[in-house]
């Protein structure tokens, strides 16, 4: 697999030199090569996601044994560990300048949008904190920041085309009113509902193809969609027990966040496929060869 030529002019990071290690693997027998490419698309998937899980392990860790008698609050310690991780992550070279700059731009669109969602009652940060912006602990910004860095980072480990992409500037047109419309619910008639048909009408012919090993894989671009905003759901349950943030219904004890806030985050993926396609590579690439269904 080429590596695209913005990462050489960084510098190979240190996991592009296990990937290439690992995919120079030669692996004998069909069982066992679709047993080593099965393990391979773990690994690779586990390493895009490394500072979304290590920021959900920071906040599991933080609320069953953080000390409540610290000077320091515990929003703020998250909020000076999830900056210490992107600084080791860019100091060890397991993280490019590129998705470095990834995170930034998500962690400004984020916060953005938490400080309208909090002041609107959407949810609420139960704890106090001194890094903050109104009632938004700083933290926060990071966990928008880590769904932009996971796709970012998949993009580029499993060397992303498609077919069937639609124009650039009708995707950029669904972003910003699913961003507009976040905000604009509050007062005028919700337009979820048109918006996942007009998603539906723009990708549904658009296939992305990714290479956990040798062979190109296909999937529908709506289903990718779909699976990952299903695992956010999973992170956003994680997040709610342990206080990190909570809804208005949770007042009176943790539950399961209600699956309808799954439509939210299927849109919110758009947002995020769609920034990061305009941020991490000049345009989406159409893939040559014919693929080999996942």
């Amino acid at each position: 697999m080429t590596e695209p030529a913005s990462l050489f002019s960084l510098g190979m990071t240190r996991f592009a030199k296990v990937r290439r290690d690992l995919e120079a693997v030669v692996v004998q027998g069909r069982i066992a090569s679709g047993c080593y490419e099965f393990l391979l698309f773990g690994f690779k998937q586990g390493w895009a996601c490394l500072f979304g899980g290590l920021m959900l392990a920071l906040l599991l860790g933080t609320h069953f044994f953080y000390p409540a008698d610290l000077p320091l609050h515990r929003y703020d310690f998250l909020t000076l560990a999830a900056v210490g991780i992107q600084a080791l992550m860019l100091l060890l070279r397991l993280e490019t300048l590129r998705e470095a700059w990834v995170i930034c731009t998500f962690h400004v669109v984020g916060t953005v949008m938490e400080l309208f969602k909090t002041a609107a009652g959407s949810w609420i940060y139960p704890e106090a904190s001194l890094l903050h912006i109104g009632p938004v602990p700083m933290f926060s910004g990071f966990m928008y920041a880590a769904v932009g860095s996971y796709i970012a980072r998949i993009w580029r480990i499993f060397d992303f085309r498609f077919t069937g992409y639609p124009p650039r500037w009708t995707t950029i047109l669904l972003a910003v009113a699913i961003y507009v419309n976040f905000f604009a619910h509050h007062w005028l008639p919700d337009l979820r509902l048109g918006l996942f048909a007009f998603a539906i009408f723009l990708f549904r012919r658009t296939t992305i193809w990714f290479t956990p090993f040798r062979r190109a894989r296909a999937m529908p671009l709506l289903v990718g969609f779909f699976l990952v905003a299903l695992f956010i759901w999973f992170g956003e349950n994680i997040g709610t027990f342990a206080n990190a943030w909570t809804y208005p219904d949770q007042k009176d004890g943790w539950h399961l966040v209600s699956i309808g806030k799954l439509g939210s985050w299927y849109l919110l993926m758009i947002i995020s496929f769609v920034l990061v396609s305009l941020i991490h590579a000049a345009a989406p690439r159409e893939a040559g060869i014919k693929p080999v269904s996942a």
